[in-house]
């Protein structure tokens, strides 16, 4: 896994693959980006506003960043 950091929790990956596998995961369908320290991040969900509806569990660790939505 790829993962960049979490943006309100939701994961944020380096691939579409692991974005749309997680969304797969959640019926979420479709991906959408963020700039994440001048790199694109793949996020799953059409949008952020429905990624961030998902239930997921709070990362182990915090990361600022982000951006893009």
């Amino acid at each position: 896994m790829s993962l960049l950091t979490y943006i309100n929790n939701i994961p944020l990956f380096s691939t579409v693959e692991e974005a749309l596998q997680w969304g797969s995961n959640r019926n979420l369908a479709g991906y959408h980006t963020h700039d994440y320290n001048g790199q694109i991040g793949y996020m799953g969900g059409a949008t952020h506003s429905t990624a961030t509806q998902t239930s997921t569990p709070s990362p182990t660790t915090s990361s600022s960043g982000g951006g893009g939505y």
